[in-house]
C-alpha cells in the first residue's frame, strides 16, 4: 500500500539534506540574495522599462514584482513579455515565479528590453 503523504515526507528529506550539504541556512540565504539581486539590478538598470513598485528597502528575495513601463505597466508590452516568455518555453510568470530559473529570466528580461526599449 503507497501512502501519498510518505512520498512528500521522503522528499522533505531529501531536500533537507541537499541543504544540510550545500551549506545549511546561510547558503542557502545567500544564494537567495544573489539570484534575486540578479533580477533587481536588470529591473533598476532598465531606464524605467521594468518597474518595482517595492521600495528597495522593503523588496523579497522570495517574490520580485515588477511592471514594464510604468508603476501602473503597459498591459499590452505586459501582454507580449508574456507571450513572449511562454513561446520560448522557458519560463511562467503570469503570476507566479520562474520555472526556467533565474539567469534564463535574467536573459529573457535583457533581451526583451533591447527589444521593446523607447
Amino acid at each position: 500500500v503507497f501512502f501519498p503523504h510518505c512520498f512528500s515526507i521522503y522528499v522533505m528529506g531529501v531536500v533537507l539534506e541537499w541543504i544540510k550539504n550545500s551549506g545549511r541556512a546561510a547558503a542557502m540565504e545567500k544564494l537567495s540574495s544573489i539570484k534575486s539581486q540578479m533580477i533587481y539590478d536588470i529591473i533598476d538598470n532598465s531606464q524605467g522599462f521594468y518597474v518595482c513598485p517595492v521600495e528597495s528597502k522593503n523588496r523579497s528575495k522570495m517574490n520580485i514584482p515588477f511592471r514594464t513601463g510604468n508603476v501602473k505597466g503597459d498591459d499590452a508590452l505586459e501582454k507580449r513579455f508574456l507571450d513572449k516568455a511562454l513561446e520560448l518555453n522557458r519560463i511562467s510568470l503570469k503570476g507566479h515565479r520562474s520555472v526556467g530559473g533565474i539567469q534564463k529570466l535574467a536573459a529573457f528580461m535583457k533581451n526583451f528590453l533591447e527589444m521593446h526599449q523607447l
